[in-house]
């Protein structure tokens, strides 16, 4: 059978309906209040809880499926469309209508596939009440923000910087104890971050000459993106989209604003601090020139190290300063390692080798492995880190892919990885130009790890059917998506088309 255009739905008007779909089933198969909430003010709180909440999964599910498909099939036209040559600015238009169409129903969603925010909420409202969340839990200022906090994070300190303690503590004054004007309020900063990172995505891949489209559809348009970025709204949004925007900066030669705007990133979230370094070489490469001898090469580089570190240091400050927080953040950046799952490689290995000892050892302990395995891991991870930076030191372009990797690095070496921190990771591997084997897997592993969180935030990852299922699927969908040995007809095929010569395939395509 002849697959045609046709045959298909379109990308647009599919992705729009699996937004609208996400958003109805996130009320009630999302990360859904425990008290309190819309559901509960309409009088509909059934679709909850019992055959209610069975209906709103499905929904949700059907909405993240027609979410998938539509990216799937956007994908498909972008990749034809690099190997046709057609216009670039067109392909870069059709990806952000299509991007902004499915974000704009979401901005109406309850959370999903997380809880996160309603420990934002907590952490904001401690700092206001008075409260240190670099040294107590949430379970010391009770209230409806602590209701809607998992249990698991009830007593654990938060992580993160001063900044997101700041934008907190905004938000919580400006709402109360409001969780729904509050959930609505972080949903709008999500987004101001998600929008910055859509922005700046394509003008870095058009300084490192890549593809706009191609940038904005793996890295922003991704469902793990979308899903984790706009529904989830987690705080690697905001930060994601300044180290975006400092980026940006950086290749156009603004390295101090650059490095101001990860800066400030850092204050948020010291993964950002991962991207400095990096600048540092483009910086460097930028004064001492082409040409330059070791001297002035190593002159250049002392001179912009020092500079960055001190411009990142004052920033900040500042804003731990201005948020009236602290540094306690600092010793507590490990604070969620009670977190298993097996995209963290410690982990995975501790699961694949503890069956295998107790088999001879029945009282072996999974997490003396485990213990073990993630004190490898940040080994691995300190060299790997400085390894990637020193071999991705030449230019720009080599600067980015040196960032990418580093943040691979970080996420496959780290104790706990989540599948929002592959935020930083999908946000710039389509912008230099990767080979093709790079962008497979990155579309496959986007939809394995879209697949494999419920909207309640649960996973999925070790259950083996489901796993295997995933994995079968978005290695057909991935092949779909590349495949270069069968063209899809452009439109529908009509009877009364006279029958013409084919035209050779066009030895230029790339």
């Amino acid at each position: 059978m002849h697959l045609t255009a046709a045959m298909l739905p379109r990308a647009l008007p599919l992705g729009v309906v699996g937004a609208v779909l996400l958003t109805l089933g996130s009320f009630g198969g999302g990360a859904t209040r425990n008290r309190g909430g819309l559901l509960e003010a309409a009088g509909l709180d059934f679709l909850a809880y019992g055959h209610g909440g069975g209906i709103s999964n499905a929904v949700f599910w059907a909405g993240l499926l027609c979410l998938l498909g539509a990216w799937v099939l956007l994908g498909r036209d972008v990749i034809r469309g690099l190997r046709r040559s057609t216009d670039d600015g067109a392909r870069l238009r059709g990806v952000r209508t299509a991007l902004w169409a499915w974000v704009v129903p979401l901005l109406l969603a309850a959370p999903m596939l997380s809880r996160d925010v309603y420990s934002y909420l907590m952490q904001g409202a401690m700092l206001r009440d008075g409260f240190d969340p670099y040294s107590q839990g949430a379970a010391i200022n009770p209230g409806p923000y602590l209701l809607e906090v998992s249990h698991d994070w009830r007593n654990t300190t938060t992580p993160y910087g001063p900044l997101h303690l700041w934008i907190g503590e905004g938000v919580t004054r400006l709402v109360g104890d409001n969780v729904t004007a509050g959930v609505l309020l972080y949903k709008l900063i999500s987004v101001a971050g998600f929008a910055a990172i859509a922005w700046a995505v394509p003008r870095i891949a058009q300084r490192l000459g890549g593809d706009p489209g191609l940038a904005l559809w793996l890295g922003v348009a991704n469902p793990v993106m979308v899903l984790h970025m706009v529904g989830g709204m987690h705080n690697e949004s905001v930060m994601v989209g300044l180290v975006s925007l400092g980026l940006l900066a950086g290749l156009r030669k603004r390295f101090l604003i650059g490095v101001a705007l990860i800066a400030v990133a850092v204050s948020l979230k010291a993964t950002a601090a991962i991207a400095l370094p990096f600048v540092v070489w483009m910086a460097t490469n930028h004064y001492a020139g082409e040409a330059a001898g070791t001297g002035r090469r190593v002159t250049a580089f002392l001179v912009t190290g020092f500079i960055g570190v001190v411009e990142t240091l004052g920033v900040v400050a500042v804003v731990t300063w201005a948020s009236g927080s602290s540094w306690g953040w600092l010793s507590e950046i490990t604070g969620n390692s009670k977190v298993i799952n097996p995209l963290a490689l410690p982990t995975l290995l501790t699961d694949v080798s503890t069956p295998l000892i107790q088999v001879f050892y029945e009282d072996f302990d999974y997490n003396v492995a485990l213990a073990v395995f993630r004190s490898i891991g940040m080994v691995a991870m300190l060299v790997g880190l400085v390894v990637t930076w020193w071999l991705f030191r030449q230019n720009d372009r080599r600067a980015i892919m040196g960032i990418t990797a580093a943040y691979q690095v970080a996420f496959v070496f780290n104790s706990v990885t989540l599948p929002w921190y592959y935020a930083s990771v999908l946000s710039l591997v389509g912008t230099f130009r990767p080979p093709a084997w790079v962008l497979r897997v990155a579309t496959g592993a986007s939809l394995v790890v879209a697949l494999s969180f419920t909207g309640s935030g649960n996973h999925q990852l070790y259950n083996l059917w489901w796993m295997g299922a995933a994995g079968i699927a978005a290695w057909l969908l991935t092949e779909f998506i590349f495949d270069d040995r069968a063209e899809l007809s452009v439109q529908a095929e009509t009877p009364a088309a006279p029958a013409t010569p084919e035209a050779p395939a066009d030895a230029g395509e790339r």
